[in-house]
């Protein structure tokens, strides 16, 4: 990293490894803490800036056993008392906290299609989950995790801020909706989809309550912030990060079913990658729907809709497939890499300039990782990790490319 020329690494904590069973009561794994304390000097003996997640969907087990994990209310006061605990331990050193890493993906591909852990879904998609329900689920653990991550802000504010001089703001997954057609229909359709999806986060976090689509269209089963609530909730964060990679066009549902309900439908919008048989954007390595501009104009509708908040862009990148056939030589060649980031960068100096208030750009990812659900088989990294032989790293074209832009 040093010798690239990067001044900040964003890396998330793992809560289990902090709190083995999730919460106090099970004890500290003090080793835990040296590592990330290790790690967190480190960089700062290096000039690097570590921009730390406390959340990246890897709850506890223990915390899913005893009461269900985010579908109770109860995971607030244990997130909390986890936060409590490291910015004590690393908020010295520690000066950008992100609560939560994509809450939304937590919440959806969780709760509403089951492809994520715990993988919960309702029975009627079929979809081998361990129990749950579509319609109502996603709308909880979303509910929960805003109130754990204000919680959280909360605290850092009252008892931390003043003294570490830090700031802490949450992260989102976002996608570009782009109408599928010029028919009214189509353009509510593509803003649905944003209040849906950004807006089922950031909607509390500015205006103190759930956009009003979200409200007309789930209705009963959309939970409720108390006054209390919503006045914790509001404002709480010193700048939000979004995490882009894609975009879809947006048409407009017609077939929205009363009976099989889910988050998915709710909003009555079809996402599509193609339109009159022509695809969105274009293919770099494996990634489908690369959207650069999208990106654009995302930023500059949060500027708009949401006060020009401070934004970090924490994830951007593609993935090439690798089910164990791609060699070094294609892999470290990866052209279409360096395409990529360029001409997203391009449109980051483009909205910059349109006044948005961008203070940074992280790629996905430094080094080939462990890459959740999909495992070693989609390679992300700008370095290629060699996962047959002891780890070894390989500089790709991408990451010379990062380091003479860097240097210039």
């Amino acid at each position: 990293m040093k010798g690239m020329g990067l001044d900040g690494y964003r890396f998330s904590i793992s809560w289990s490894r902090i709190l083995p069973h999730g919460n106090l009561n099970g004890g500290v794994n003090w080793e835990g803490i040296k590592f990330y304390s290790n790690l967190i000097d480190e960089l700062k003996n290096n000039s690097i800036e570590p921009y730390v997640t406390l959340l990246h969907w890897d709850l506890p087990q223990g915390l899913e056993d005893l009461y269900g994990g985010f579908l109770s209310p109860l995971i607030v006061d244990d997130f909390l008392d986890y936060a409590d605990l490291c910015f004590k331990s690393f908020g010295n050193r520690v000066k950008y906290w992100i609560t939560m890493n994509e809450a939304l993906a937590l919440s959806t591909a969780g709760y509403d299609n089951g492809n994520f852990p715990p993988g919960r879904c309702s029975s009627w998609q079929q979809n081998n989950c361990t129990g749950g329900d579509s319609g109502t689920e996603p709308y909880i653990v979303t509910h929960n995790q805003i109130l754990a991550h204000a919680a959280a802000v909360k605290l850092y504010r009252e008892k931390y801020q003043s003294e570490q001089k830090g700031k802490i703001g949450i992260s989102h997954l976002t996608i570009w909706p782009i109408p599928y057609s010029n028919s009214s229909l189509d353009h509510r359709a593509s803003i649905r989809f944003l209040d849906f999806t950004l807006g089922w986060f950031m909607g509390p976090l500015v205006d103190g309550e759930y956009p009003l689509t979200m409200r007309a269209l789930v209705r009963e089963r959309l939970p409720k912030f108390s006054a209390n609530e919503s006045e914790m909730i509001k404002g709480s964060f010193d700048f939000i990060t979004i995490n882009y990679y894609i975009a879809f066009y947006a048409k407009h549902n017609t077939n929205y079913s009363a009976v099989n309900l889910s988050y998915t439908t709710d909003d009555r919008v079809t996402l599509t990658a193609a339109r009159d048989g022509v695809p969105l954007g274009e293919q770099l390595g494996s990634m489908m729907q690369v959207y650069p501009k999208g990106l654009w104009h995302l930023l500059l509708y949060i500027k708009r809709r949401y006060n020009n908040p401070v934004i970090y862009i924490t994830e951007s990148g593609i993935f090439d497939a690798d089910n164990g056939t791609l060699s070094l030589q294609d892999a470290l060649n990866d052209e279409a890499r360096i395409k990529y980031y360029y001409q997203h960068l391009a449109f980051i100096l483009k909205a910059f300039k349109d006044g948005v208030n961008l203070k940074g750009y992280f790629a996905w990812a430094l080094m080939d990782t462990f890459e959740w659900k999909f495992g070693h088989t989609i390679r992300f990294g700008i370095n290629y990790v060699d996962f047959n032989d002891g780890l070894k790293r390989y500089a790709k074209l991408s990451s010379q490319w990062f380091k003479n832009f860097l240097q210039k």
